[in-house]
């Protein structure tokens, strides 16, 4: 087995342990408990999970996705998040190699997992995870060499600044609020880690993937579309991290389009 080999084993259970903590922030961080103590436990019987049950996608192989001590069900989606976080910085590392920005932008794809499933569960962005998140990967002018200080700062206010202008057009016009303010503050973070080209990319992409599916769930519910809330905080989590793979491919193909045209 070569060494890149091996590393991109190693890096596939590192992102999986990880993910297995990111299980625990997902379901947590909503109802405002500790992510540290106690440690980890079965949500239906409240039996602690012994260590061995709690290897990442094994043990749910291994128990056949079922609680030790109940035997309920246990959630598909605890596997999913382990296999997808240990994926992501296997292919971090086949883009950027065993660099700094490996790191960080798997940092960043992981508060953006916990984003999307809270939201997606919930409908809300924990200013906990949001607020100091701006700060952090504002951190991306030291780690990533093409931001600079003026554009994390760009990206913050234009990414903060759009989704609140239009937020603000939408309540003017329809006297009711249709984004949330934590949509604002992830597009800032978001700003924050990829400057204004992130940010106009992830909104446009974004925007692109939430009316297919918003189109797909009504279609499939045959919901009224007047009452459907579609949170859209899993959808710029799912733009910001195409940017960070195939943004610039992505502008460089649409550039020359139009210089074609």
């Amino acid at each position: 087995m070569s060494d890149t080999q091996t590393l991109t084993i190693i890096l596939f259970i590192f992102g999986a342990c990880i993910g297995s903590f990111l299980n625990v922030c997902i379901f947590r961080i909503p109802q405002k408990k500790s992510i540290a103590f106690p440690g980890s436990f079965c949500p239906i019987c409240k039996e602690n999970i012994p260590f061995y049950c709690n290897i990442p996608v094994l043990s749910y192989l291994f128990l056949h996705g079922r609680c030790k001590h109940c035997k309920n069900p246990i959630s598909i989606r605890y596997p999913l998040v382990e296999t997808l976080t240990g994926i992501f910085p296997v292919f971090l590392f086949l883009k950027f190699g065993l660099t700094p920005p490996l790191f960080f932008w798997f940092g960043f794809i992981c508060v953006l997992i916990v984003i999307s499933l809270i939201d997606f569960d919930h409908q809300i962005i924990p200013d906990i995870i949001s607020l100091p998140g701006i700060v952090i990967f504002s951190s991306s002018a030291v780690f990533i060499p093409e931001m600079s200080f003026s554009s994390v700062l760009m990206g913050i206010f234009t990414g903060g600044g759009i989704l609140y202008a239009i937020a603000l057009l939408y309540f003017k016009l329809r006297k009711t609020e249709g984004m949330g303010g934590g949509d604002i503050k992830l597009l800032a973070m978001i700003g924050a880690a990829t400057g204004i080209e992130g940010v106009m990319f992830t909104i446009f992409t974004a925007s692109l993937l939430g009316t297919f599916a918003g189109i797909c769930i009504i279609l499939a519910t045959k919901e009224n579309h007047h009452q459907l809330k579609i949170p859209f905080g899993p959808y710029l989590s799912a733009g910001a991290i195409l940017y960070i793979f195939f943004g610039e491919n992505l502008i460089q193909w649409y550039l020359r389009a139009l210089a074609g045209y």
